[in-house]
């Protein structure tokens, strides 16, 4: 009984230990989507890249401290992965999903999508998801918390005048009128999104992220002599600028 007991104590303060590590973090009271838009490659062929990205940002953002209740992972593809659980890549899903999530925390949000783009947007399983519209769901949810919002695809810097506001921060992968690389069958994680991984435990914040990610970018696809650069897109609005936590 008294080895029972000591068992009992020691599984009960390791369970305090470890949510008093969550709520000390700084990121313990944020709310996290990641999404994964679509699944193919390029020209039209199955791809694990965008789900690839969406599980291991989630996992990143685990460890920066990001409490597990309150990430919330999206695929076109949900039945596929069912030790992940994500949930369907649809407005409607994602759009709820972030109100909920923003109602239970308190501080920021952040907002990830990896998948194709167009000059109109992002794509979503079988539609496009326009920046009006990811403008007016923050607006909705996130309101004036500080905000980072990360959009990996081609021509994803089309988003970034819609989204603009002075606590937020937006990097996306390539200017408006630019592709971006490494979305064929054989790439495990897009170039953007692979320099977001690999810049991470790099970085100090997300502004750091940014410029990292930037550089990294820029760095690929000259090494890989693809072309034109992409040339990801930061923007920082003013709030943001002070607001945002470092995480080392």
């Amino acid at each position: 009984m008294k080895v029972a007991l000591r068992i009992f104590l020691f599984v009960f303060a390791g369970a305090l230990c470890a949510s008093s590590a969550w709520a000390a973090a700084p990121f313990a009271d944020w709310a996290a989507i990641v999404v994964a838009g679509d699944w193919h490659d390029h020209s039209g062929g199955p791809s694990e890249a965008f789900d690839n990205a969406r599980r291991d940002v989630s996992s990143d953002l685990l460890r920066l401290g990001f409490a597990p209740d309150n990430i919330e992972q999206f695929s076109v593809r949900p039945d596929n992965y069912p030790r992940q659980r994500p949930l369907a890549s649809d407005a409607h899903t994602i759009a709820t999903s972030l109100w909920d999530l923003s109602n239970r925390t308190n501080a920021g949000c952040l907002i990830y999508f990896t998948s194709h783009g167009s000059p109109d947007g992002i794509v979503m399983g079988n539609g496009i998801y326009a920046p009006d519209s990811l403008s007016q769901m923050l607006d909705n949810t996130c309101s004036t918390r500080p905000t980072v919002v990360i959009i990996s695809a081609c021509y994803s810097g089309v988003f970034v005048p819609a989204l603009q506001a002075p606590n937020r921060m937006i990097l996306t992968a390539a200017r408006p009128d630019r592709t971006s690389f490494g979305c064929g069958q054989t790439d495990r994680y897009p170039y953007f999104d692979q320099c977001v991984l690999q810049m991470l435990p790099a970085s100090a914040d997300f502004l750091g992220l940014g410029r990292n990610v930037q550089a990294c970018v820029a760095a690929r696809e000259k090494a890989e002599h693809v072309g034109p650069p992409s040339e990801p897109q930061l923007w920082v609005g003013q709030t943001a600028q002070t607001s945002l936590p470092r995480w080392r």
